[in-house]
């Protein structure tokens, strides 16, 4: 049985990687020297990260399970996944490997620091509740639904309606918990953006988007030779 909320999703993420790719050609091109152009492109950036957020939330309303195992995504990238997305944190790594590139000021640098921190303690937060989820996932009330339900005649009314109750306050845990992350990382891409200079901002965004390019094509690439191979041997 396909499910359209996938087929949906799926058909819209090519198409925002695919601007996504454009995007980062153009970060790469970027002249040093216009200031307009720089601050344009930043902008063109974050409304487009802005867009996949705005999609994903509405197609999770619908059926918020599948960004937690997101089929559209190949398992080396499903392997990265951090309360389905990227963790917010990784951006520091990427800061701190462009350190000696960006000359930041010791002011940019406390910013930083101090951002480093608030991350740090929202992400915890959002483990924290994903971990609450998970122990309401496993609660005696929705074990004692399942048995009930396995000894249910079919179609039987009042077990359905008992177990549907209990997977909508699931469902609804579980959105809540993923906006949350997704939140966290608007905030910290925002903070990132807010203490770096346009041109920084710029190297920023193009090393970010190259890491998640780059873990994509190799994951499809790998998963095209994992079928080869098991074409091969069948």
């Amino acid at each position: 049985m396909k499910n359209t909320v996938v087929e949906k999703f799926s058909e819209f993420y090519q198409k925002w990687i695919f601007k996504l790719e454009e995007i980062l050609h153009q970060l790469l091109q970027v002249s040093k020297t216009e200031e307009q152009e720089i601050q344009s492109l930043v902008s063109k950036v974050t409304t487009h990260l802005k867009e996949y957020y705005t999609v994903k939330w509405g197609a999770a309303h619908e059926d918020v399970v599948i960004f937690f195992t997101p089929t559209w995504l190949s398992p080396l990238e499903n392997a990265h996944l951090w309360v389905t997305g990227w963790k917010p944190s990784t951006v520091f790594r990427i800061l701190d490997g462009l350190n000696a590139a960006f000359d930041m000021t010791e002011e940019q640098k406390k910013k930083i620091d101090e951002l480093r921190v608030r991350v740090r303690i929202e992400e915890e937060k959002v483990e924290r509740e994903m971990e609450r989820q998970q122990v309401a996932m496993a609660d005696l009330k929705m074990v004692e639904l399942a048995k009930l339900s396995c000894r249910a005649r079919k179609g039987d009314a009042r077990v359905d309606g008992l177990v549907g109750v209990a997977l909508k306050a699931v469902f609804g845990g579980l959105e809540k918990v993923m906006k949350t992350s997704d939140c966290v990382r608007l905030k910290t891409l925002k903070g990132v953006l807010d203490v770096l200079t346009p041109i920084q901002c710029v190297e920023f965004l193009a090393a970010n988007i190259g890491i998640q390019l780059r873990l994509r094509k190799f994951g499809m690439k790998r998963d095209l030779a994992a079928g080869c191979i098991l074409n091969e041997e069948i």
